[in-house]
């Protein structure tokens, strides 16, 4: 099993730091439950904010400019000139408790995101997915905590982690539609040793990277296999997401939280490189 140590590129101090992404040489990444958006350009090592005024699950860049997230609100999108949001469609407006969390576009540019209770500690939650049309569709009921998802480079497969669940499911996707079906664990984590699974990103070998909530680091898993094949490091224990950037995809950027810990870089925004690729993040089609 190969190890190393990420080396601390932004600290941050995020309170709940998720939802990493890199597109046109950038990072975007959120902070949940404070409501903003976080930009950092590597070259200059400047990292814009945008307040947005609500808690803030995750963002995608879109193909017709700007970004969209999902929020506690519903899905929506932002202008990156005047910080506007607006708010696109609202799947739970009859559940105020819910709030979305992490999530990512599919190969087609669909925008999947789930959502879970403010305390995350009920299934009550539900992985949608929004078309370009800004229809929604609830894709998976009864989540706890939605997390990371990810889809293999044949387009046949998708991985999803409720973190509560303490593993990875993967589905048979279906590229045309949409769709999924035929949901099955095929890796079991055990909290005790690795941490809760969090965030994900996929390589170019189709091997997942998941940031360990309270594990220190990211694991890296064949899923085919179930076989752990690495561990990077990071100093501050409750890691949260990950991605793969830089100018060759080959830098795995991963963000952390410091809330309710006392850590000196507790929310830091770390990055590793690496001997694999990853593959470029699908922007929403709508």
């Amino acid at each position: 099993m190969k190890e190393c140590k990420a080396e601390l590129v932004l600290d941050a101090h995020a309170d709940l730091g998720e939802g990493s992404i890199w597109h046109n040489n950038v990072l975007y990444w959120v902070d949940i439950e404070i409501g903003n958006i976080h930009i950092f350009d590597p070259d200059t090592g400047t990292d814009r904010v945008i307040e947005l005024g609500q808690a803030v699950g995750t963002v995608v860049p879109r193909a017709g400019g700007g970004i969209a997230v999902a929020v506690e609100g519903g899905f929506g999108v932002v202008d990156l000139e005047s910080e506007e949001l607006t708010i696109l469609a609202d799947p739970e407006p009859d559940l105020p408790e819910n709030r979305f969390n992490d999530g990512k576009c599919d190969p087609r540019g669909r925008f999947w995101a789930g959502t879970a209770t403010v305390t995350c500690d009920q299934p009550v939650g539900t992985l949608y997915r929004m078309d370009a049309d800004h229809s929604v569709h609830p894709m998976l009921e009864k989540v706890t905590i939605s997390n990371g998802i990810v889809w293999t480079s044949d387009r046949k497969t998708m991985y999803f982690i409720d973190t509560a669940l303490e593993r990875v499911d993967a589905f048979d996707y279906d590229d045309a539609s949409g769709n999924i079906t035929n949901r099955r664990t095929i890796i079991e984590i055990n909290k005790p040793d690795h941490g809760w699974p969090d965030g994900m990103a996929i390589d170019e070998n189709d091997n997942i990277w998941i940031a360990m909530w309270e594990g220190n680091g990211v694991a890296h898993w064949d899923p085919r296999t179930g076989e752990l094949l690495g561990k990077i490091h990071i100093d501050s224990a409750q890691t949260t997401s990950c991605a793969f950037g830089g100018p060759n995809l080959d830098e795995l950027y991963i963000t952390s939280a410091a809330k309710g810990l006392d850590e000196p870089h507790g929310g830091g925004l770390f990055r590793a490189k690496l001997e694999t690729k990853g593959v470029p993040a699908t922007p929403f089609a709508g």
